[in-house]
């Protein structure tokens, strides 16, 4: 987690966080391995008929490898198996990973503005939602 994201932005969940969000039902955590280490993970959760990827983390020396893809596949596989009719996103505006996620068959559907700071200022959220069976 602290790896993964940057301090400026404080998008990275503390432990309790994480915990009480786990406790939730319909929530799952999935976790990408090289050689049985973790290298990433996936934050997730179904409600009613759509499923949201609250936070996507992948480790700094195994960005651009095809694990934020495939734990993204594998949300969306999992969220289709629970019912899920859409998967739904929100990112900074100004974050690298938009690339992908439009890759990834994801558009826009909503925007906040200036729902993040940063250390230059504050940035807008990007709502996400990709389409699933």
């Amino acid at each position: 987690m602290t790896s993964a994201f940057d301090p400026a932005y404080g998008e990275a969940w503390n432990q309790g966080q994480c915990l009480g969000i786990l406790s939730l039902p319909d929530t799952w955590l999935t976790f990408a391995q090289v050689e049985e280490v973790a290298v990433g993970f996936a934050l997730n959760r179904f409600l009613v008929e759509e499923a949201e990827l609250l936070l996507l983390a992948v480790a700094p020396e195994q960005r651009r490898q095809g694990v934020a893809r495939a734990l993204i596949e594998r949300t969306a596989a999992d969220a289709e198996r629970r019912g899920a009719r859409r998967l739904l996103l929100e990112v900074r505006a100004d974050n690298e990973a938009i690339d992908l996620y439009r890759q990834a068959q994801f558009a826009e559907i909503g925007r906040r503005r200036d729902y993040y700071r940063g250390p230059s200022g504050l940035r807008d959220a990007i709502t996400l939602a990709r389409p699933l069976g």
